[in-house]
This record gives structure tokens, C-alpha cells and sequence, in this order.
């Protein structure tokens, strides 16, 4: 047999063995986002409790070398496990920052030391981590940043150089239950922008590390600020090389740009077109022509890109680098969003449109009262398709790195590209600049 074809039957053993562990041990996905969808809400030591399970089982980390608590193995076999997982509700919410940006960015610019300290436990679940690089005044812009890290030269209780971190980051997912997190800093302010940064590994329980949850339009608090007063950072906290901190940074955003455009679209998806089809054919509307054509080009734009979310994960996996196109998919993923939120309004109409959101069940036509649920979730997901537009960095910031990186166009006029940051105008310096 071929080498090709014995790969072929391993991944498809691999893919048995993993429905077969999803089906024992996660709950499936349900429409209405009810009990089977439990796993979504999970507690905390029930995910780490899930989490190590997983682990256990040889299903995280698939790709990750095995010396740093990986399983080894290829992307055949970790996109099998996806596509299996998608039709369950696996309670790993709090472990999906760390295992898709800084877990990557360390892997691939951390210190060996680094690597066998913090990817194993976090594989496994028991140190949760966030990132945090977005200020107040440096989000789109995040080289705007000003956050600080001082040196401090031979502090001997730690057993070399540290360096005390001050500033305020904003926009962090997960901050308030993580142990760890990536940090952006400015090291030499004296460097244009992009240089003079540093990236540091910051203990969130540290002393001087406080958290603030911020809500959003749809009453959760997914969100956090975070403020850093005097926080000392140990030597071996610094990842990547000093005032290099730019590199690691457009490694940890091209991974989260890939993390988000190239999801796979799970059944539990409010506005997936499973969910959509389904929800469309109990308010009876799903006979309708213009309902049946739009949902038919939903799907079309959800296969389109969970094939070439597929392609860049094969080829990333594979070694090869995908560049500015993980920007292609988180575009498209935001802007199927946005598509999927108008084919919602389309095909549920009324339904919508009369839903009560401050009634325990829906109250609108069409007996949409006996799918107050489901109504729920698909409301509360179109509120919250905006946002997708902004996280991970704005359409327009997308549309000019696919611009100038991938189509070859050229590049905005940059004028301050080259002057050190102390002497900018930038940010929240502007206001200082005029006071």
C-alpha cells in the first residue's frame, strides 16, 4: 500500500475513535441551545476537569510536538477531530485564547524553557491564558501602544534582570479567570513605533494586576480592561527577543485572524444555516422560494469558507506560511456574520421582529411563542455580529493588509513610521500633547 494510503486509513481510524470518544463523553449540540448545549456554560472546573479528559484521550494539541505535551501527530488528524467536534458542545470555552494565539506564539518564539514550562499544562487545562495587547488609545493601531516595561538592572532576589510593567490594556477575553497572559509593552520609547516593543509573559494574580469586566450590547461581559500598577516581571518572562516584540506580535495576530476566519462552524451556531434551516421549517417558513434561495446562498458562503479555512490550516500545519491571507479569513468570517444576520431577518421575518425579549418565551406570530429559546439565541447573535467586524482587528484593517501583503497594491503614506515614539502624537498622547 501505498504511503498515501496507509496515512488515509490512519486518519480515518483516528476519526472513528474520535466520534466514538464524542459521543461517550460531550453533549451535542441542540437548536433551541438547550440542556445538550450545557457544555457552552460550563463552569470552570468543569472545562478543566473536560479539558484534561480531552487531553487524556490524545484529542488536544494534535499537531503540537510531543515534547511539549503535544500529541505529534499531522493536520489530517487534527482535521478530522474538527469536523467530528463540530457536532457537539465541548466545554473548552475558557481554553480557546490560549491554545489558538499564545500558545502558538510561544511555540514558535519562545524559549525552549518556555515551551516545556507553560504549553504542557496549558494543553492539558490547568493554567487558563488571555492576551492582551489593545489600549484606549491603540487599538486598530496597536504600535500606538503605551504600556510600559522598565528594566530594572541585577535584581538579585529573582537571579538576574526584571522589569516593572505599568499601563492599562482593554478588550481582554477571558482575563478575569485567566492565570496567564501575552502582554505587549514599550521598552524603548525612544524607537519608532514598531520597534521598542517587548512581549512578556504577565502572572494575571500578580500583585498590581487588576481586572474589570466590561458588558457589551448583549448583556454579557465577555470582556475585560486590565490595569497593570508596578507589576514585576521576572527575566524569564520575556518572550522573543528585546524590543522585538513586533514580530511576536504579528505572529500571535496572524494566528488569531486564522483562529477566528477559520473556525469550523459548529450546529450550534444561532445563525449557522443548519440552525437557521431548522428553526426556519418549525415557524413554517421554510417552503417559501425568496426563504428557501437565501438560505441556500448561506450555505453556499459557510462551505466557501470552511474550505478555505481548511486549505490555510492544511498548509499552516503543513509548514508552510499563510502569511497576510489569514486576514482573507477573518474578512470573510466577519462578513459572513453580517450576511447571515440579514438572511435571519429575511427568513424569520415577523417572528423576529415581534420577539419580547423581556418575556421568558417569544411572543410574536406564527407560534413562535413555542420557540422562545431558539428565537433568544438568534436575536442575541445578531446583536452581537457587529462586533465581529471589530475583534481581531477591523474590516478596514483587513481590507488594507489584504491590499497591500496580498495583492501586491501600495502601501498608505506612513510618516511616522520612522520617528521614535516619544516624540509622536499618537493616541492618548495627543491629549497630553495639548494640555
Amino acid at each position: 500500500m501505498s504511503p498515501q494510503g496507509i496515512g488515509a486509513r490512519t486518519g480515518e481510524k483516528f476519526r472513528d475513535r474520535a466520534r466514538a470518544w464524542l459521543v461517550e463523553n460531550a453533549p451535542r449540540h441542540s437548536a433551541d441551545g438547550g440542556s445538550e448545549d450545557a457544555g457552552n456554560s460550563a463552569g470552570l472546573d468543569a472545562q478543566r476537569a473536560f479539558q484534561a479528559r480531552l487531553y487524556d484521550a490524545g484529542f488536544v494539541g494534535i499537531t503540537w510536538p510531543a515534547e511539549y505535551g503535544g500529541q505529534g501527530l499531522t493536520n489530517a488528524e487534527q482535521i478530522a477531530f474538527s469536523e467530528e467536534a463540530r457536532h457537539f458542545s465541548l466545554p473548552v470555552g475558557a481554553f480557546i485564547i490560549g491554545l489558538g494565539m499564545p500558545g502558538p506564539t510561544i511555540l514558535e518564539c519562545g524559549s525552549e524553557e518556555q515551551k516545556k514550562r507553560y504549553l504542557p499544562p496549558m494543553l492539558r487545562g490547568e493554567e487558563i491564558w488571555c492576551q492582551l495587547f489593545s489600549e484606549p488609545g491603540a487599538g486598530s493601531d496597536v504600535a500606538s501602544l503605551q504600556a510600559s516595561a522598565v528594566r530594572v538592572k541585577g535584581d538579585g532576589e529573582v537571579g538576574g534582570d526584571t522589569w516593572v510593567f505599568n499601563g492599562q490594556k482593554v478588550w481582554t477575553s477571558g482575563a478575569q479567570y485567566s492565570d496567564y497572559g501575552a502582554v505587549l509593552a514599550r521598552t524603548d520609547p525612544a524607537q519608532p513605533k514598531h520597534r521598542g516593543i517587548s512581549m512578556f509573559i504577565v502572572d494575571m494574580r500578580a500583585p498590581g494586576v487588576t481586572v474589570r469586566p466590561l458588558r457589551v450590547a448583549t448583556g454579557s461581559a465577555p470582556f475585560n480592561e486590565v490595569f497593570f500598577d508596578n507589576v514585576r516581571l521576572g527575566p524569564d518572562a520575556l518572550i522573543g527577543a528585546e524590543n522585538k516584540g513586533w514580530d511576536a506580535a504579528v505572529v500571535m495576530l496572524r494566528n488569531e485572524r486564522v483562529a477566528i476566519g477559520t473556525m469550523t462552524a459548529s450546529r450550534g451556531n444561532p445563525l449557522g444555516f443548519e440552525s437557521l434551516r431548522e428553526l426556519a421549517a418549525k415557524l413554517g417558513r421554510a417552503s417559501d422560494p425568496a426563504a428557501r434561495r437565501r438560505l441556500a446562498e448561506l450555505y453556499a458562503r459557510e462551505r466557501s469558507l470552511a474550505q478555505f479555512g481548511r486549505l490555510l490550516r492544511e498548509e499552516a500545519m503543513s509548514g508552510r506560511s499563510i502569511g497576510a491571507r489569514g486576514s482573507v479569513a477573518k474578512l470573510a468570517g466577519a462578513e459572513l456574520g453580517a450576511f447571515a444576520a440579514d438572511v435571519a431577518a429575511d427568513v424569520l421575518g415577523d417572528a423576529i421582529a415581534g420577539y419580547d425579549s423581556s418575556a421568558d418565551h417569544g411572543s410574536a406570530a406564527h407560534g413562535s411563542a413555542d420557540h422562545g429559546s431558539e428565537l433568544r439565541a438568534v436575536v442575541t447573535a445578531i446583536v452581537a455580529v457587529p462586533g465581529g467586524a471589530i475583534a481581531g482587528g477591523t474590516n478596514e484593517i483587513q481590507r488594507n493588509i489584504i491590499g497591500e501583503r496580498v495583492l501586491g497594491l501600495a502601501k498608505d503614506p506612513g510618516v511616522d513610521r520612522a520617528t521614535p515614539f516619544n516624540q509622536l502624537r499618537v493616541g492618548t498622547q495627543k491629549r497630553q500633547g495639548a494640555s
